[in-house]
């Protein structure tokens, strides 16, 4: 008696557990490629992110001729690299142009090294002034006056 209690107990175990796993497949159908709960994107998805992200105004560097007595302002984010010329810096009053390649704020005023990266990090004024004709490469926003 007592085998035919444990076999049919295992069997009831069996059903139980082929009832647990087919409910646990059939919730996983919702999850199914292309739904919300899809943890893997598609190429089309991606491609549609990326078309929808407004590209940059300036991917790489362009070069600029500035004349001399000239003002060279830079947008927020502008990248610049004096390549022959004389210029100084232009500040906002309060804070100056970030020479990245020397790691330091140049004040107005104060003379810009040759072939250094400077950063303008805000809209707000900031750049360089030519004393001579330079030539200057810049990526991103700028004006000349």
């Amino acid at each position: 008696m007592n085998k035919k209690i444990a076999s049919g107990a295992l069997v009831a175990l069996m059903v139980f557990n082929i009832a647990l796993y087919s409910a646990g497949r059939a919730s996983g159908a919702e999850s199914g490629p292309g739904s919300s709960a899809d943890p893997v994107v598609t190429k089309s998805y991606v491609d549609a992110l990326f078309a929808s992200v407004s590209p940059a105004s300036h991917a790489s560097f362009i070069v600029v001729e500035v004349e001399a007595g000239k003002k060279l302002y830079g947008g927020a984010g502008t990248e610049m690299i004096l390549r022959s010329g004389s210029a100084t810096a232009l500040d906002n009053g309060s804070d100056g142009v970030s020479d990245l390649t020397a790691g330091k704020d140049i004040r107005q005023g104060a003379a810009i090294v040759s072939n250094h990266l400077l950063l303008v990090p805000r809209d707000d004024g900031r750049g360089i002034a030519c004393k001579t004709k330079c030539w200057v490469m810049v990526k991103g926003d700028y004006e000349i006056k």
